[in-house]
């Protein structure tokens, strides 16, 4: 009788894990995917053009993510990423209670960032600086916000300005990402008080907030993978 082993079985074509060089062409059509993308949701904005807008959105934060994960990104940035794209449907609607959810995803997303940033030291001069800039932004607010958005605004500027400062700690890309991702939600919340806004004000919360999430995103890969 035959003692010899049988060759094993080999794994289905969908359970094999693509090669390093695939994997970097899919993280590069992800990355052009979004970048086409934005292109088109930011000339929407633009243009005046909403539906433009409502169906270029919904693509970004998912093609971000699929750039990520193709570049071996923690699953904390891919959370962070979902959470992010939970906000931006939620924001699509106009309505309060939409806002409030939009927000609240957001947060999630920032706590995901400030799990994933870790205890790394930060600037103690930077530190002084966002504060400042968090107790003047939230005391200006204040008496313009509707009285029932106060307590969550405030709350949520917290976590933001905590994330932002924290994302420093990895170096100019991310901690750059982060102070625009505080810039973005700030001119939110300038719309929501009814300031004075820039022309097209949708076109830079959006501007900015595209550049605050590829910069996280791309900082925190970056730094896994060892590139400066």
């Amino acid at each position: 009788m035959s003692t010899a082993t049988p060759a094993p079985r080999p794994a289905p074509s969908w359970a094999a894990v693509p090669a390093p060089a695939a994997r970097e062409r899919l993280a590069r059509a992800a990355l052009l995917a979004f970048a086409v993308a934005a292109a088109a949701d930011l000339g929407s904005l633009l243009a005046d053009w909403h539906l433009g807008h409502v169906i270029a959105k919904p693509l970004l934060m998912p093609l971000l993510v699929a750039h990520v994960v193709a570049r071996g990104a923690p699953r904390l940035l891919t959370a962070a990423l979902l959470f992010g794209w939970g906000g931006d449907l939620a924001l699509l609607f106009d309505a309060e209670a939409a806002f409030l959810i939009g927000m609240g995803s957001f947060a999630a997303g920032h706590v995901c960032y400030l799990v994933l940033f870790g205890r790394r030291r930060t600037s103690p001069l930077l530190a002084g600086g966002y504060a400042l800039a968090l107790v003047a932004t939230v005391a200006l607010l204040w008496g313009d916000l509707p009285a029932d958005l106060r307590i969550p605004v405030a709350g949520y500027s917290l976590l933001l300005t905590a994330m932002a400062l924290r994302s420093s700690a990895l170096g100019l890309r991310a901690g750059a990402g982060g102070a625009l991702f505080l810039l973005s939600d700030t001119l939110i919340a300038t719309g929501v008080a009814e300031w004075p806004q820039l022309p097209r004000p949708d076109f830079w919360i959006m501007a900015t907030y595209l550049a605050a999430q590829y910069l996280l995103a791309t900082g925190v890969t970056n730094r896994n993978a060892g590139v400066r």
